[in-house]
This record gives structure tokens, C-alpha cells and sequence, in this order.
């Protein structure tokens, strides 16, 4: 695995940095092979509850793709498809894991770096973000599951302003428009993602997952619906030792200890 990007477990909460803090955090094919990578192991990791993305210096969570390697990985027509086939699996697998996702934005969020914060489940910047999509003055295309993921998030409305005016925007026009869940001050970031990550990771995984899932079953197309699904994952957190360690430890008044079971 390539050293720009790094892994890091703490306990029952994971870790996937961009780590190239020199260039904003631009990334790579290679670092989107990279996270790919490292999506799998944490995936199949059960001791894993929750999952932070970040990036390293404070100064960029990630800055989109990496100019530098146009020439080598996006020259061709064959190259292109081969770094948006990589890409898109790697924005899937981020919307599609199945434990919550925290994006910790510190700094600058443009491009790809948007994108990816899209597939998270919850986004908290410092009050120092700048956020911005600037195809519009690189004359990229951006396909249908990009946009749909930024209008079911800030609406149609203020989609279209992010890609008509490739401008930048601060971190309160972000949390205005729901960009993000939450601005707190430069600094501060990575405490307030670690402290939400243990908060999720301290309640009943079962049901946490279960929400993750029925929630993003309710932005697809209702006959794509899995509804036994949602509903079968329902009545496994009533049956499980979780759904009785809950109302033992209600009635005890002391804090559960939930095991994903």
C-alpha cells in the first residue's frame, strides 16, 4: 500500500488518511487503489464499528485529483475509463459500507474531495473549510451519481449553484445549504469526529447498521427498494442479546455493553 495513503485503527474505530499534505491531499489512481484497498479489509473487519476519512497536514481534507498525474494515468480514452471505473468503486464502497462513515474536512474540500465527502454518512469541517466543485472552469463532465448524491443532499437548487459558479464556499454557506452536519472551530476537527465516532460506536451496532442501511434505502427508486430486507434486519435487533443488554442496562441505569449480536 502506498504510503500517501494510511490506515489506522483505535479500538473499534478506523482510520483512512490521505496522506499528501504538499499537495492539499490530491489523490492518485494509486491512492484511489489504495483506499480500495483499505475499504475491504475494514469492511470485513467485525471489531470495526465506525469510520473516519481524513487528511493529513490540517490544512485539506482532499483537494481532488492529483493534476500532476494526468499525463500517465488519464492521457488516453482507455486510461480515462480505468480511472473512473477505479473511482467509482471506491465512491461506492464508501456509500455502500455497511458501518457509518465520518468525513473529517479540515481545510480546503474541492472536487473529488466533495464527491467523496457526498458518500459519507456525516460530514464536520472547521470553520477555516472552503468547499467547491470547480468542473465548470476545467470543462469536466460529471455523471448522473455524483449530481444525484449532491442534490439529495443540498437539493437541486443549490447544486446547480456549486457546479454553475465553480466558486468557493465557506464552511457556514455549507452547513446552510447541509453541505455539512457540522462546523466547529479550526483545530478542533479531529476531537469532534473522534468524539462522534465513539458516540456511535458505544450504541447497539445492529441497529446504528440497520438505519444506515433502510435510510439509504430511501433515496433509491421504490422498485428498487430491498423492503424485506430493511424489514428482516428490523426484527434481527429485536431478537438479538443487544435489543436485552439495552433494557437490562436502562433499567439498571448504567451504560450498556453492546456486542453487534
Amino acid at each position: 500500500m502506498t504510503d500517501k495513503i494510511l490506515t489506522q485503527t483505535d479500538g473499534p474505530v478506523a482510520r483512512i488518511v490521505f496522506n499528501q499534505p504538499e499537495k492539499r491531499n490530491a489523490v492518485s489512481l494509486e491512492m484511489w487503489e489504495a483506499v480500495e484497498a483499505a475499504l475491504a479489509g475494514f469492511r470485513d473487519d467485525p471489531a470495526i464499528r465506525v469510520l473516519i476519512l481524513s487528511g493529513a497536514g490540517g490544512k485539506a481534507f482532499v483537494s481532488g485529483a492529483d493534476i500532476s498525474k494526468f499525463e500517465t494515468e488519464r492521457a488516453g480514452e482507455e486510461a480515462v475509463a480505468h480511472y473512473n471505473a477505479t473511482t467509482k468503486r471506491v465512491y461506492d464502497g464508501v456509500e455502500g459500507f455497511p458501518k457509518p462513515v465520518i468525513a473529517q474536512i479540515d481545510g480546503f474540500c474541492v472536487g473529488g474531495g466533495v464527491a467523496l465527502s457526498l458518500c459519507c454518512d456525516i460530514r464536520i469541517c472547521g470553520d477555516n473549510s472552503q468547499f467547491a466543485i470547480p468542473a465548470a472552469k476545467l470543462g469536466l463532465g460529471y455523471g448522473y451519481p455524483g449530481i444525484k448524491r449532491l442534490v439529495d443532499l443540498v437539493g437541486p437548487s443549490f447544486a446547480k449553484e456549486l457546479f454553475f459558479t465553480a466558486r468557493r464556499f465557506d464552511a457556514e454557506e455549507a452547513r446552510i445549504m447541509g453541505l455539512v452536519n457540522r462546523v466547529v472551530p479550526q483545530g478542533e476537527v479531529e476531537a469532534a469526529a473522534r468524539q462522534m465516532a465513539e458516540t456511535i460506536a458505544g450504541n447497539a451496532p445492529m441497529t446504528v447498521d440497520s438505519v444506515k442501511f433502510i435510510v439509504g434505502q430511501t433515496v433509491r427508486p421504490e422498485a428498487e427498494r430491498a423492503l424485506d430486507t430493511c424489514d428482516a434486519m428490523v426484527k434481527a435487533c429485536f431478537a438479538s442479546r443487544d435489543y436485552a443488554e439495552g433494557r437490562r442496562a436502562f433499567l439498571e441505569k448504567r451504560a450498556p455493553n453492546f456486542v453487534g449480536a
